[in-house]
């Protein structure tokens, strides 16, 4: 099973499990009706929101931890000078 069919069957699964919720058709125990009814309309949002700042703090920790990195960081600069060359050559001004 690859990765997509795999993230799509249990997205499907947790996307048919919260509109049973919603809909009451599934009782969630230990949550009281009108609690329920205020949480489960925007816990789409939630997740959304959680997924970004998630998102944010993994693109801000490789950021800060780049430079902790010697080898990738000359690595990578080697390759940007190789494709600068290589652009130079093609004839395109590149700084």
């Amino acid at each position: 099973m690859t990765r997509g069919t795999r993230f799509a069957s249990y997205a499907s699964a947790v996307v048919l499990c919260y509109f049973l919720a919603w809909f009451s058709i599934i009782p969630i125990p230990f949550i009281a009706e009108e609690t329920k009814d205020q949480i489960i309309p925007v816990l789409p949002w939630w997740v959304l929101v959680s997924f970004g700042s998630y998102s944010l703090a993994s693109l801000g920790w490789g950021l800060w931890s780049f430079r902790d990195c010697p080898d990738a960081y000359h690595e990578l600069m080697h390759e940007i000078q190789e494709a600068k060359n290589d652009l130079r050559a093609r004839g395109v001004t590149v700084d």
